[in-house]
């Protein structure tokens, strides 16, 4: 395919997301097998077009004047990949190709911007959470949710278990793969830049060996902040698909237990043949039907990490469509599972134990709110400040927190260049 055939294919799918309010995943996914005849490169190309729009939507908007999906995938043709103008009207001549550019367009595309938009326009997030933003970054919010729909690097996690970052770094050199700034066990490899797709790495076999788990970076530090050890017991009680239990695992250098439960049992399947992959044998898996199994451990956890289903806010650069599908119901719901949450881990820290709490949410209603609200019905629990668990942990000095709090911290693509993580580590007293 031609790329004016990859941007009417865009159109399309972008009209199917925004006008049929379906998940970008899926609306890809559909048109790729209804058009087989399209090549990987084809399937890569379209869908970059389709995130970057979903990414800029409102700034791109505010620039044509419209939301229609053909406003939108013009935009990202000239304003993100910096097609010339002619290049882009050359496309409607291309079998498959968009129709020609009317007048507006042209008149758009060269349109210079000029007063200012307000913040959650220029910051490409939902106006409804300005105040939240406003909350978190002050003056910064339009710079912080830019950022935040930028392109994500992949950052993989060494799995120390079976590897070395030397190791991984020289089997995937192909990809021009980088260490990580803060993460001594954290690879990078660059974002790819127009059409260009990131690499499949899951299909090396570094990765069926098991050396290495795809992991923000931002992920990786809020595990690395938990200060696992060896011989610890460890309740995680939001494992998922394990993503930060292996990480824990490969801390612990598979000496003391895990004890993994999560309420989903989809979201908790992956977790056994990531296991035998990563070579962790100090898991053991509670089954998503057997809460009451968490019970048994009440009082005697070194470290209870609740990774807490959240907005996934922080995450917008990977999935840029969920910011515009969320909502303030699905936020206070959000917020009411991590009350929960709190109350039902603290059940399980022993005395001078750890309770650590990690969202991918940069929304102080699901971050600091809910470690005030906690600390003022549980006075047995104290806040550490996240910069004493950093030294001897990740390298290099304790980064500031993107929201200016000096107790827990707030990773976002702006400041630290990761995903958007929230990290607090309480202990118990008595």
């Amino acid at each position: 395919m031609r790329m004016g055939g990859r941007a009417s294919a865009a159109i399309e799918i972008l009209g199917e997301i925004l006008n049929r309010h379906r998940p970008a995943a899926d609306a890809l996914k559909d048109w790729g097998r209804a058009h087989r005849f399209a090549g990987g490169a084809d399937r890569a190309a379209i869908g970059n077009l389709v995130f970057d729009a979903l990414r800029r939507r409102s700034s791109l908007a505010h620039r044509m004047m419209s939301d229609a999906p053909r406003a939108l995938v013009i935009a990202v043709l000239r304003f993100q990949w910096h097609e010339e103008i002619d290049a882009i009207a050359a496309m409607s001549a291309e079998e498959h190709g968009p129709e020609p550019l009317t007048d507006d367009e042209r008149a758009r595309l060269l349109t210079t911007p000029g007063e200012p938009a307000p913040p959650w326009i220029e910051g490409d997030y939902p106006e409804w959470l300005d105040a939240s933003f406003a909350r978190a970054f002050s003056d910064s919010r339009a710079a912080q949710g830019r950022a935040m729909a930028q392109r994500a690097p992949v950052d993989l996690r060494v799995n120390t278990l079976k590897a070395t970052p030397e190791k991984v770094l020289k089997a995937l050199e192909k990809y021009r793969a980088g260490r990580g700034a803060f993460a001594a066990d954290a690879i990078r490899l660059p974002v790819p830049e127009a059409a260009g797709r990131n690499p499949n790495v899951e299909a090396e076999p570094a990765h069926g060996k098991g050396w290495f788990e795809i992991q923000d970076q931002g992920s990786q530090v809020a595990a690395l902040l938990s200060g696992a050890a060896p011989a610890e017991q460890v309740a995680d009680i939001c494992a998922g698909a394990g993503g930060k239990t292996l990480a824990l695992a490969a801390l612990m250098e598979n000496k003391g237990q895990i004890h993994a439960y999560d309420a989903d049992r989809h979201r908790l399947r992956p977790i056994f043949e990531r296991m035998q992959r990563a070579g962790a044998r100090n898991i053991q898996v509670i089954p998503a039907d057997e809460p009451q199994r968490l019970g048994q451990l009440r009082d005697k956890m070194d470290l209870v990490l609740i990774d807490a289903p959240c907005s996934g806010s922080g995450s917008w650069r990977r999935k840029p469509d969920a910011k515009w599908r969320l909502k303030p119901e699905a936020l206070r719901q959000r917020i009411a599972e991590q009350q929960q949450l709190l109350e039902s881990g603290a059940k399980l820290v022993r005395a001078g134990g750890r309770l650590h709490y990690v969202t991918c949410s940069v929304l102080p209603e699901e971050n600091a709110d809910r470690i005030e609200a906690f600390l003022e019905s549980h006075p047995q629990f104290q806040l550490m400040a996240s910069r004493d668990f950093w030294k001897g942990r990740l390298l290099g000095e304790p980064p500031p927190s993107a929201d200016g709090s000096g107790r827990t911290l707030l990773l976002t693509p702006l400041d630290h260049s990761t995903d958007g993580f929230f990290v607090a580590t309480l202990v118990r007293s008595n």
